[in-house]
């Protein structure tokens, strides 16, 4: 091992040492993310086509009179995507906690990037 090899460990060592459990997740999200060909969600823009991958971290169903929706926040380590369904009210495998990558159309609601009806692939439970 190089001097050079040696220092990147020993800081890589001390990051994790003194990072707080939520940045070491949000790293290690990153990582997963980009490994998986998403785009990083802080850099989606308004009407671009992209693909997101990471953990969903809260699924909300909202009963409306005229269209439910079903709503997830897709959490990839550098920000959160709103991946919103028309008409749904269940989807197998949405669920907090799971993984997916999701493509579609990004657009803007209330200040929150949304992807609405996205397409979506589930990663196997780890």
């Amino acid at each position: 091992m190089t001097t050079d090899e040696g220092r990147v460990s020993l800081r890589r060592l001390l990051h994790r040492l003194t990072a707080s459990e939520a940045e070491i997740e949000a790293q290690e999200l990153r990582r997963e993310s980009a490994e998986s060909g998403g785009m990083p969600a802080h850099q989606c823009m308004r009407g671009q086509v992209v693909s997101v991958a990471g953990r969903l971290r809260t699924v909300v169903y909202t009963p409306r009179t005229n269209l439910p929706t079903l709503e997830a926040d897709l959490y990839d380590g550098s920000d959160v995507v709103t991946l919103v369904w028309l008409g749904r009210r269940h989807i197998a495998g949405i669920e907090p906690g799971r993984h997916l990558t999701a493509r579609g159309r990004v657009a803007v609601r209330d200040d929150r990037k949304v992807i609405y009806n996205p397409y979506y692939e589930l990663e196997s439970p780890k």
